[in-house]
C-alpha cells in the first residue's frame, strides 16, 4: 500500500501552473521569426538575390501551442529554389550541381533564441 501525505499549502505550485497557463508562446515566435528571415537572406547563396529576396515566416496556433514556419517563395520550374540550393539538382544537359548546407547553420543561432526565450518565459513564469 501507497500513502502520499502533504503538509502546508500548494498554493505556489497552484500560482505557477496558472501562470503557465497564461504563458503567451506566439508571441516569442512572431518575434523570432523576423530573426530566422534576416538570418536566411544573409546566408543565401544569390546570384539575382531573388531567393535571398524570398525569405518570409508564418506562426499558426494560439498561446500555449504555436508554430513557426520560415518559407521560400522563389519557385523555379515548380522546384523551389531555396531548396535546390540546399540539396543540389540535376541540369538539363545530364550535369549535377551540388548543393550547399546554408540553412542550418544560418537558422540555428536563430533556434537557440528561441529555446533560450522559451526556457526563461517557463522558469520565471509567476
Amino acid at each position: 500500500m501507497i500513502s502520499l501525505r502533504s503538509i502546508g499549502s500548494f498554493k505556489g505550485t497552484e500560482s505557477y501552473l496558472k501562470a503557465l497557463a497564461r504563458l503567451d508562446l506566439r508571441r516569442i515566435l512572431e518575434e523570432c521569426g523576423p530573426l530566422g528571415v534576416s538570418a536566411l537572406a544573409s546566408a543565401t547563396p544569390a546570384d539575382s538575390g531573388l531567393a535571398a529576396n524570398s525569405w518570409t515566416y508564418q506562426v499558426h496556433g494560439g498561446r500555449t501551442s504555436a508554430t513557426l514556419m520560415w518559407l521560400n517563395t522563389d519557385v523555379e520550374n515548380g522546384f523551389p529554389v531555396a531548396i535546390m540550393l540546399q540539396y543540389g539538382y540535376a541540369t538539363g544537359t545530364g550535369g549535377y550541381v551540388a548543393g550547399r548546407d546554408y540553412i542550418n547553420p544560418a537558422i540555428r543561432p536563430v533556434f537557440d533564441q528561441i529555446e533560450e526565450r522559451v526556457w526563461k518565459a517557463v522558469t520565471s513564469a509567476r
